[in-house]
């Protein structure tokens, strides 16, 4: 089983892209320089947004998350776990965790990046508040 849901967010001059076990996208618009894990704002979906087909296989035994973010011709791919516990229950955030923890904002676990490991070309790209940014999220599992 397989499920792809898009979302659509545009970058921000605070973005720092430094944090070492998260990151994350929001709907938020407003982004201090505290927050060095959000790599892009103002997104159409925030966890409880997403479908619940690609909630159901998310949560399935097994499940791998594949994060693929393109900011023009720069993209990054980013592969994580599902998991069970995720509930998707957060309005306005998504975020994708290097560790295990689960919350209501978490998309996925186990993520073989974090904020800090993007190119850092991306990065700078993600720095124009004007700058579109386009989130793949596909969700897949055997059962």
């Amino acid at each position: 089983m397989r499920a792809t849901e898009i979302i659509h967010a545009h970058g921000h001059e605070n973005v720092l892209s430094t944090n070492k076990t998260t990151f994350e996208i929001t709907k938020e618009t407003h982004l201090t320089k505290r927050g060095d894990c959000v790599i892009a704002v103002g997104s159409d979906k925030g966890a409880n947004d997403l479908s619940l087909r690609f909630k159901k296989i998310a949560q399935s035994e097994g499940a791998r998350i594949e994060i693929c973010i393109e900011v023009d011709s720069e993209v990054e791919v980013i592969n994580a776990c599902g998991n069970r516990h995720l509930s998707f229950t957060h309005p306005t955030d998504l975020v994708i965790r290097k560790s295990d923890y689960v919350c209501g904002r978490t998309l996925a676990i186990m993520a073989d990046k974090a904020a800090k490991d993007f190119s850092r070309m991306l990065v700078e790209k993600l720095r124009n508040p004007r700058q579109r940014v386009k989130v793949t999220v596909t969700a897949e599992s055997a059962i």
